[in-house]
């Protein structure tokens, strides 16, 4: 009995361990179930998600992708205008080109046509110089026939004959030569100058009061201007020029009467565009650095502009300030350029006459150096540069010069007069100022209508910058000798009625023509 419980106990057990194992894995079987539920749902949120991301990231590439497109379309654009603005500029050249090429082409057809007309006159004047040649022997003969006498035996008799009165005529001749030869000596000086303009002409810049500043694209103007126009106050403040952004496509106008501050302005600007940073903190600092570049290129100017002259052991200081006179101007004319003219005119007038071409010279480079001087004494430039020439240890006869070249005082050197005529042909020559030139034109133009004037004057030219005027009459109404008293007449009246530098040559041209015409 109690083996029978024992054995129902135990398979009560055994069914209990079998019963419990089974409900365990059932357990542990529904966990794992739901442990992989839970897993595919994480994944499949993950995966979702991923898919999400994926199309945002798919949506914000093709944004940027079309934005640069936008972009680099735009920039195409721009390039393909630049070049096509850059071809009609080209065909344009191309054009004037052909047309100039032409025009040469023609006017080397009308010179062969003329060399060729005159190698026939040339050719009928010799058969006639030929016909005369024989007549005028024809014409010896017969008078030879006629008096008696040869050629060389009628020679010796009027030779004899005429001997005394040319021996008492040449004594009056020598005289006059004399008395022509002290009248005469102020047309050799002129004479002089006039050589001197000719063999040291140079071109002559001019100047004024506003540069121009190009941009790639009018955008940049924005940015110069700045938030509320910040960045433009604070260049004009810093530069002390005006800057006019205005609807001029791709530039900005930099106004001022300075030329230095004009440069410091334009230099800073360039490198303000360039490095792309504007903001006036930056500007304060561009336009500082600028300005000791242009103080340093000031220097190597004048140092090179003495180097070219071959001017030796000037002061650094007056090397300094005749660099500063390539930054100014006097009536549109640059004044370094004005003073190495003179300077060249000074010394060639100089070794002419017999003086010192190096104190001519080194007297005409300074004297407008009291043009330039760091601060503005009310003193005349003259002497202003004449007390600058006696400090710096510059010989009394360029101070001199300096000083009296306006007549502010009394030449006590030749060298004086000297560079005082100098400045005067620099300064008066045609085109080397503004307000001259218009005065050039109608001295000439008064020149040319002064010898219309007469009766019997069919053209007049002005050439040689109003050096000689060429008057060519009509053949029919003005003879030989009336050619001769019209020189005169003109040149008495120009004389007498205008102002003018030099001598004007008067060169009255009677030209004959025979036509005929073979049919």
């Amino acid at each position: 009995m109690e083996l029978s419980t024992t054995i129902s106990i135990i398979i009560s057990l055994i069914i209990g361990v079998v019963i419990g194992r089974f409900l365990l894995q059932l357990v542990f079987k529904k966990q794992e179930q739901s442990a992989q539920e839970k897993a595919d749902r994480i994944i499949k949120e993950a995966e979702q998600q991923a898919e999400h991301h994926k199309k945002q990231r798919n949506l914000e590439a093709k944004e940027k992708f079309l934005q640069l497109k936008a972009e680099h379309e735009k920039e195409v654009n721009q390039r393909n205008n630049t070049l096509a603005q850059k071809e009609n500029a080209l065909r344009q050249k191309e054009q004037s080109l052909n047309q100039k090429l032409e025009n040469a082409n023609r006017e080397k057809q009308e010179l062969d046509a003329k060399s060729k007309k005159l190698d026939q006159l040339i050719e009928v004047n010799e058969k006639k110089k030929e016909e005369v040649d024989q007549l005028k022997n024809q014409h010896i003969k017969q008078l030879e026939t006629i008096a008696g006498l040869s050629a060389a035996e009628a020679r010796e008799q009027l030779v004899n004959s005429l001997r005394e009165e040319a021996r008492s005529q040449a004594i009056m001749q020598i005289k006059d030569i004399v008395d022509e030869a002290k009248l005469t000596a102020s047309k050799e000086a002129k004479k002089v100058v006039i050589q001197t303009i000719q063999r040291t002409a140079t071109e002559s810049a001019i100047e004024n009061t506003v540069s121009i500043f190009n941009i790639e694209n009018d955008e940049i103007k924005g940015r110069i201007i700045g938030r509320e126009g910040r960045n433009i106050r604070a260049l004009e403040a810093a530069t002390g020029v005006e800057i006019i952004v205005d609807d001029t496509p791709e530039a900005i106008i930099l106004s001022g009467f300075d030329p230095v501050r004009r440069e410091i302005a334009r230099l800073s600007l360039h490198r303000l565009v360039t490095d792309g940073r504007i903001h006036p903190a930056r500007i304060e600092e561009v336009v500082a650095k600028t300005r000791t570049q242009i103080e340093d290129e000031i220097v190597e100017i004048g140092e090179r502009t003495v180097i070219d002259l071959g001017i030796h052991g000037l002061h650094p200081e007056l090397i300094r300030m005749v660099g500063r006179m390539r930054y100014r101007s006097s009536y549109g004319q640059n004044l370094l350029q004005h003073s190495r003219e003179v300077a060249n005119f000074a010394a060639t007038m100089a070794a002419e006459l017999g003086l010192n071409v190096k104190h001519a010279k080194r007297a005409g480079l300074l004297h407008d150096i009291g043009k330039v001087p760091d601060d503005n004494p009310e003193l005349p430039h003259a002497i202003l540069g004449m007390q600058l020439a006696e400090k710096y240890k510059e010989h009394p006869d360029v101070c001199n010069a300096i000083g009296a070249h306006h007549d502010e005082i009394e030449m006590t050197s030749l060298i004086s007069p000297v560079v005082q005529a100098c400045d005067a042909i620099s300064g008066a020559r045609p085109g080397a100022r503004r307000e001259v030139v218009e005065s050039y034109i109608k001295r000439l133009k008064e020149l040319e209508e002064l010898a219309l004037s007469y009766p019997g004057v069919e053209k007049t030219f002005a050439i040689q910058a109003g050096r000689e005027l060429r008057v060519v009459v009509e053949s029919e109404k003005v003879s030989d000798a009336q050619a001769e008293i019209l020189a005169a007449d003109i040149s008495n009246r120009i004389q007498t009625e205008m102002t003018y530098p030099g001598q004007i040559k008067v060169t009255v041209i009677r030209e004959t023509r025979s036509v005929s015409y073979a049919k």
